[in-house]
């Protein structure tokens, strides 16, 4: 997994609307032949994570850091996910009055659930492993 870090592919993912949404994320999904000045903005086929949450939404850096490090958690623990540029987004804050520490464990617990919700939408399932097909008993 590769991670987002330049402005250019920011936007480029960012210019569609959302592929999947929950109460407080937003999922933004991108392909990676996108270019700029002639050169790939995704040069590695790959999945590709960019995060945005903006202090509109988690005012504390370090409410903002605990979510950070749970979507790249759990993004590095989803399989299935697409070779694709994906974006995950605040866009809603989470309750101080249900979670009163800025760092919480029942806060880091909500935020995994809830992104593991997020990226299940766009994860292609695992394929079963093939059965072998029954052989009728002789008896």
């Amino acid at each position: 997994m590769q991670r987002i870090r330049s402005k250019p592919q920011f936007q480029a993912t960012l210019a569609g609307p959302p592929v999947a949404k929950t109460l407080h994320f937003a999922l933004h999904r991108a392909a990676l032949d996108g270019q700029r000045d002639g050169r790939l903005l995704f040069p590695a086929a790959d999945t590709w994570l960019g995060v945005m949450l903006p202090k509109r939404w988690a005012r504390r850096a370090v409410t903002r850091n605990a979510i950070r490090r749970q979507i790249y958690e759990v993004a590095r623990h989803t399989a299935g996910l697409p070779q694709a540029a994906l974006v995950v987004r605040l866009r809603a804050t989470f309750s101080r009055d249900q979670f009163v520490s800025a760092s919480s464990d029942l806060l880091k617990r909500a935020v995994r659930a809830e992104l593991q919700q997020l990226l299940g939408r766009v994860a292609r399932p695992a394929v079963p492993a093939p059965t072998a097909p029954e052989v009728p008993h002789a008896g």
